[in-house]
């Protein structure tokens, strides 16, 4: 529907940036426009005189398309919105090829081709992930898919902070607790590591070097310890990251970054374009050049890089890849350092929208309304292994994705372990599952061939809540399209919310298979489309459409 609507505006107007909207009230129709608001700017024309012209003249180019039964009706409202209601013989007709096209009818090429990389998760290998983590992963892998299935070549990738003061702690951690299984008072690092994980650590470690480690101080196994620590838990990240549904095309190193010489090279490259300069025995970056509210230091007077020396190589590195966007998830934690980092997208030559940067909020977990704070395996957090073992991952998922990114986030695993309306993973993954219940029925039950009865509908008899699914189901493309161009993903968890809210009441009050055989093969022909719909936006989330449940 908003495709059709578009294309006749466009051709209406003239005006490729069209605004559609759907009204919050079904009594002002299907969908509407402010265009004419718009162009009474520009033509210094009253609004509903312009929207006058603009119905009429959309009006002759359904009738000229041969689609002169596209609309009920449109009428003007307020101060010069556009409202239209579409005819139920487009509607039916809509659904057709819903049903015959499938995931081609619901999605638009909107990339086509251009490149994207998408950097997410990326925690520190010092611990197991948390549910901050997690809610991350989520969002990134939802975006991953959400972008490739509009047409964009996207690639995922995880940053390794395996170089600094972090990886160091933690094998000085796991040094101090190798130190004690061996009956050794030694001191725990003041801000060290704590947790289950770091003492299982060490005992991995001494089963196989036990010998190499014996009599030393930590500075003299502190490079083998260091990496056999941060490695072991990159580990873990991944294989819980694998659980979670998440895969990356590519792991960037930033240890390896100063061993290429990327790091040395990128602050070159800088002060070859004049935004590096030394004061006080230091270099710093003139990021107030591009909007920050002071200049940073990359190279400390001792001789050390800064923590912000690496990232700089990295986004470098990131553009001299010719992606034509790059897409950043951070924590809320980071949202300080977004100025510096668009100062630097904008000093190597690029605007500031070749770099997107999300950021995601903390996850409070309840149980039962009740605040859960602390976890023995990490110490400090609620790891995301123990919510998935606990959950499940597609919940997990589900669940992360039910916010925007940006707004804080309560789980409370007794309401996510209910099977029940409560539960919006279970609500939503069961209208498929009822739907492909109702047709294994009617196979085995009443031989019907759900194949020929679908592709034999007339939609000739569809009742006032099944014109209401189908607007519902056709306004997908819709609402695809605006999540690709806002990159919000939970706009499709949103979506498969509200249908699923307006099926089960449904499902209830309307029998789907009866003795009426026109009426069985256009509700047979609704629950396919349906079934799809719900198919297709559990896959963009990464969660599963079961058969049963």
């Amino acid at each position: 529907m908003e495709k059709t609507l578009r294309k006749l505006l466009i051709e209406a107007t003239g005006i490729d940036d069209i605004v559609i909207e759907i009204p919050k009230d079904e009594v002002f129709g299907d969908l509407s426009t402010p265009v004419a608001m718009g162009l009474a700017r520009i033509q210094k024309r009253p609004p509903r005189e312009i929207a006058g012209d603009i119905i009429n003249a959309v009006k002759k180019l359904a009738s000229s398309h041969e689609g002169a039964g596209i609309f009920e009706k449109t009428n003007i409202a307020g101060p010069g919105y556009i409202n239209f209601t579409f005819a139920d013989s487009f509607i039916h007709e809509q659904l057709k090829r819903l049903i015959l096209k499938k995931d081609g009818f619901l999605v638009e090429d909107i990339g086509k081709g251009k490149r994207i990389q998408i950097e997410f998760v990326s925690a520190n290998p010092t611990g197991p992930l948390h549910l901050g983590h997690g809610r991350g992963a989520a969002i990134g892998g939802a975006l991953a898919n959400l972008l490739k299935e509009a047409g964009y070549s996207v690639e995922r990738e995880y940053y390794i902070n395996d170089a600094g003061r972090q990886v160091k702690l933690l094998g000085m951690s796991v040094f101090s607790r190798c130190m004690q299984l061996l009956g050794k008072e030694y001191p725990f690092p003041e801000d060290g590591y704590h947790g289950e994980y770091v003492e299982d650590l060490a005992r991995e470690y001494l089963e196989v070097n036990k010998g190499q480690i014996q009599g030393k101080a930590f500075e003299e196994a502190s490079d083998a310890v260091i990496h056999f620590s941060y490695k072991k838990m990159l580990d873990v990240i991944r294989r819980d990251l694998a659980d979670f549904g998440i895969f990356f095309e590519t792991w960037q190193s930033e240890r390896e970054m100063y061993e290429k010489g990327e790091v040395t090279n990128a602050l070159h490259d800088l002060q070859g374009r004049g935004y590096i300069y030394e004061e006080g025995g230091a270099e710093w970056f003139r990021s107030t050049l591009f909007g920050d509210d002071k200049d940073r230091v990359v190279l400390k007077n001792d001789g050390d890089y800064t923590y912000f020396a690496p990232d700089i190589a990295y986004h470098r590195k990131k553009i001299q890849k010719g992606f034509d966007e790059i897409i950043d998830i951070w924590g809320a934690d980071h949202h300080g350092y977004i100025p510096r980092i668009r100062a630097v997208i904008r000093a190597l030559g690029y605007p500031d929208d070749h770099l997107a940067i999300l950021i995601v909020q903390m996850v409070t977990l309840l149980r039962g309304g009740k605040p859960v704070q602390m976890s023995k395996r990490a110490g400090e957090f609620i790891t995301l292994r123990e919510v998935m073992d606990e959950i499940g991952a597609d919940t997990t998922k589900f669940l992360f994705l039910t916010r925007r990114p940006d707004s804080q986030l309560e789980i409370d695993i007794e309401v996510a372990k209910a099977q029940s309306q409560e539960n919006p993973v279970y609500y939503v993954q069961y209208v498929h599952a009822r739907i492909s219940s109702i047709f294994k029925k009617a196979r085995e039950e009443s031989g019907i061939i759900i194949e020929d009865m679908i592709k034999d509908f007339d939609g000739a008899l569809y009742n006032e809540e099944e014109r209401r699914i189908i607007k519902k189901l056709l306004l997908y493309p819709m609402m695809f399209r605006n999540a690709v161009l806002t990159h919000e993903p939970h706009r499709i968890t949103f979506y498969l919310q509200e249908l699923a809210g307006i099926f089960h009441p449904y499902y209830q009050k309307c029998r789907v298979i009866s003795d009426d055989m026109a009426l069985t093969k256009a509700r047979l022909a609704l629950c396919e489309a349906i079934r799809i719909v719900i198919r297709h936006g559990l896959k963009i989330l990464g969660v599963n459409a079961p058969d049963k449940m």
